[in-house]
């Protein structure tokens, strides 16, 4: 069992940064792709980011391509999403997962475990 919890989460202006963090119980952490997810009022879940267990191979929706950089450390069992350029389109609770496969990829039905979420809102 694998425990995820999100933090970083927090208010900013259009253009800004922050640092989203997914610390994970368990000794098992560098086996397991992580991922990053993130839901809007009113829209589904759609995904972000992913990061292979080594760390090796990293994806990325178009909308964020350039601006969001997924990152792991499997010593801190923690994976960090850093964003930059914020859009208030940007806004949504952000979820980290954990896939029980070392690949993951861009669909939330390849995880199994999921974090809490954490609120980002950019303001313009």
């Amino acid at each position: 069992q694998v425990q995820l919890v999100e933090s970083g989460g927090g208010l900013v202006q259009a253009g800004g940064s922050l640092r989203l963090s997914c610390a994970a119980s368990g000794r098992t952490f560098s086996y397991y792709a992580m991922g990053w997810f993130r839901q809007a009022p009113g829209k589904e879940r759609e995904f972000v980011a992913h990061i292979s267990a080594s760390g090796g191979t990293t994806g990325y929706a178009d909308s964020v391509k350039g601006r969001f950089t997924i990152s792991r450390d499997n010593a801190k069992n923690t994976v960090y999403l850093q964003m930059n350029s914020l859009k208030p389109d940007d806004t949504a609770v952000y979820y980290c997962a954990g896939s029980a496969t070392p690949s993951g990829g861009a669909y939330s039905y390849n995880y199994k475990y999921w974090g809490q979420g954490t609120q980002v809102t950019v303001s313009s």
